[in-house]
């Protein structure tokens, strides 16, 4: 790697095919073949994920990748939000099929009929039903891989509720397990926002999404949850009988975090100008071990070498690089390839019966007796999780604006990007117009409005329009 981060679209680029995460050779435009080195990890990332939220009562299922045309225009806010960007399937080998069909772009409309006949009373509530899959959707912008494509692997959890509360403290339980799992696990900082009415989740009541910033100032939307009321149980029947014998509406909520938009964050984040950085827990290799090898001894440190292999193997992912290369050429591609710890091993460490231990994040050194590396590589590891977070939420903080007028928010946007809080007029649908124009003059988007942080304007004005400000909301430039 001799591409700076600063110039992040290259650098992203080089890391994605010298660290063999994609090949971007695939003949479909879109679409991306995820490499053994990215699919391991997205594979660590969706156990972890699935576990946390199995601990809240979800359970797993697997529905069918096809929805029929009927079912998706069934809730009309719903397909007019994503007829323009599904994937048809009109035939089936040389005959044309009597009703179109879609690939699930997401699927609330084939989960949904299927919720109608499994709820009866109120003691099949909560639902609380998960899948880890793919969706597809026609993407017209330009494509970046993991960042944005037509075909992306997610996971998204579908509930339904007796009442309202129940989806209330739903939403709350989605917020908490993405700290848990995006910040607290991945490292990888977020703004919780309450997307504006023109800009929520087609057929939901409210959509709040977590944002992160890349290191271009632009934002990527991670893990978005949604309120939906009861309009899709309206739809689709979802009712159930109550205690006291009256027919009543299911309130449901539906939460999708992109397993490979949010590794895409994790390499971005972390990464350096030697390549991929990646937490300790997450890495395909915990502990590269790295012989250095002289003409005479060499096979003794080869034996050596072999041994702490073996031993640190019960625990960690270790590989051992017996090639031929130079030792500079062996760090150079272990960093570029994120591996977590290196070990260094030469006739003088079996001697001192010290090994040179080296942190991928830091590059800081240290000797560490050989019986004692199992335990102070795990020590290394829980402290290179602290330090990528924290480094993290550093800089993330400097990503953090503020602009009263247009011309100040062209300026943030343009110089660093990041978000920039800006006073605005509304968040209900007449506040689009004031959106539009932002995006028209300053190429930024309205996020949406800081959700859980008291922030009202005074004496402010809208920033476009010029009313009575009544909200602050962020806008940035995103993928």
């Amino acid at each position: 790697m001799d591409i700076p981060k600063e110039n992040f679209s290259d650098w992203y680029n080089a890391v994605i095919k010298e660290a063999e995460l994609c090949d971007l050779r695939y003949n479909i435009k879109g679409f991306v073949v995820i490499m053994p080195n990215a699919a391991d990890v997205i594979s660590r990332m969706y156990r972890l994920y699935e576990d946390a939220l199995e601990r809240k009562g979800h359970r797993k299922s697997y529905f069918p990748a096809l929805i029929s045309e009927k079912n998706l225009e069934a809730e009309k806010e719903h397909v007019e939000g994503f007829a323009p960007e599904v994937f048809w399937v009109t035939k089936a080998g040389n005959n044309e099929l009597e009703e179109k069909m879609i690939m699930r772009p997401t699927s609330e409309t084939a989960m949904y009929p299927m919720y109608s006949l499994w709820i009866n009373g109120r003691c099949d509530l909560p639902l609380k039903i998960y899948q880890s899959c793919q969706v597809w959707r026609y993407e017209t912008k330009a494509t970046k891989p993991l960042i944005r494509g037509r075909e992306f692997y997610w996971i998204e959890a579908h509930n339904v509720f007796a009442d309202e509360a129940g989806v209330l403290a739903q939403v709350k339980e989605d917020m908490e397990t993405t700290e848990e799992m995006i910040h607290q696990s991945f490292g990888v900082p977020f703004i919780f926002f309450q997307r504006p009415q023109w800009d929520k989740f087609a057929g939901a009541v409210n959509t709040y999404a977590a944002d992160t910033m890349m290191p271009d100032g632009k934002a990527l939307q991670l893990p978005s949850t949604h309120n939906l009321g009861t309009n899709f149980a309206k739809v689709f029947n979802v009712k159930y009988m109550d205690d006291d014998g009256e027919e009543k509406l299911g309130w449901q909520t539906c939460y999708g975090p992109c397993i490979s938009r949010i590794f895409a964050a994790i390499v971005s984040i972390h990464g350096d100008n030697k390549g991929i950085i990646l937490p300790f827990h997450l890495a395909n290799v915990q502990v590269v071990i790295t012989p250095i090898l002289r003409k005479e001894g060499a096979d003794e440190v080869i034996s050596f070498a072999q041994t702490i292999t073996e031993q640190l193997s019960k625990k960690y992912k270790v590989v051992a690089d017996f090639t031929e290369n130079t030792p500079g050429f062996k760090y150079n591609f272990w960093e570029l390839n994120g591996a977590a710890i290196r070990v260094e091993i030469g006739a003088r460490d079996i001697e001192s019966r010290k090994a040179v231990v080296v942190r991928r994040d830091t590059r800081e050194k240290e000797f560490v007796p050989f019986e004692d590396l199992p335990k102070r590589i795990g020590e290394i590891g829980e402290e290179m999780n602290k330090s990528l977070r924290e480094k993290a939420d550093e800089w993330f903080a400097t990503m953090l604006k503020e602009a009263d007028t247009l011309e100040e928010l062209k300026s943030a946007v343009e110089n660093g990007g990041g978000f920039v809080k800006v006073p605005f007029c509304t968040d209900e649908l007449e506040g689009e117009s004031c959106a539009e124009k932002i995006k028209e003059e300053c190429a930024a988007n309205i996020r949406g409005s800081r959700y859980g942080v008291n922030e009202k304007p005074s004496g402010k004005k809208c920033i476009v329009c010029g009313k009575d400000a009544t909200t602050y909301q962020y806008a940035a430039r995103q993928y």
